[in-house]
């Protein structure tokens, strides 16, 4: 239920400029990690690499460039889709696109940690480091945002009921 006095095609149109907001604050994050990763190639130091470190660096890049593709799925799809009257099928499929992404995105920067602090500290501070990052991931992108809809759902709830005391017209 929304507050909002807004038809399904308008509610789509909101909806879809919000995602591409949201996917505009996160591409910047995902373009800076794809090009500290493409450079790193080129550094002297990476033919030091042991091949735990090589596989770990191109799995990274590989997961970069697949959270770089959902990422910008949703402008293909909109392209595709343009004046076909598919907006909220379209709002559907790319926020599903976005959540993957958000999945891989995690994975991306939990490989290019491991990466980073296995060459710095030693692997098993990398492990260690590594799976802080995937925890802090799932806590503020996934279980946060679920507590918080829950409240609001409780809220809602609350809201909905009758004061106590007052007849609901029963009898």
């Amino acid at each position: 239920m929304t507050d909002r006095h807004e038809t399904p095609l308008e509610r789509a149109d909101r909806n879809f400029v919000e995602l591409l907001q949201e996917l505009r604050v996160i591409q910047t994050g995902v373009q800076i990690l794809f090009a500290f990763l493409l450079t790193l190639a080129f550094t002297q130091r990476f033919t030091g690499l042991d091949s735990v470190q090589r596989g770990t660096y191109v799995t990274t890049l590989l997961l970069a460039v697949v959270a770089t593709i959902l990422f910008t799925a949703p402008a293909a799809l909109h392209r595709a889709l343009f004046r076909r009257g598919a907006k909220r099928l379209l709002v559907d499929v790319s926020s599903r696109l976005a959540g993957i992404g958000l999945v891989v995105l995690a994975l991306a920067l939990a490989g290019a940690v491991l990466l980073v602090v296995d060459v710095v500290l030693g692997r098993a501070a990398g492990i260690a480091v590594t799976a802080c990052v995937l925890l802090f991931c799932a806590v503020v992108w996934a279980l946060l945002p679920l507590g918080l809809r829950r409240k609001v759902a409780r809220e809602r709830e609350r809201a909905a009921e009758p004061p106590p005391g007052r007849p609901t017209g029963h009898r």
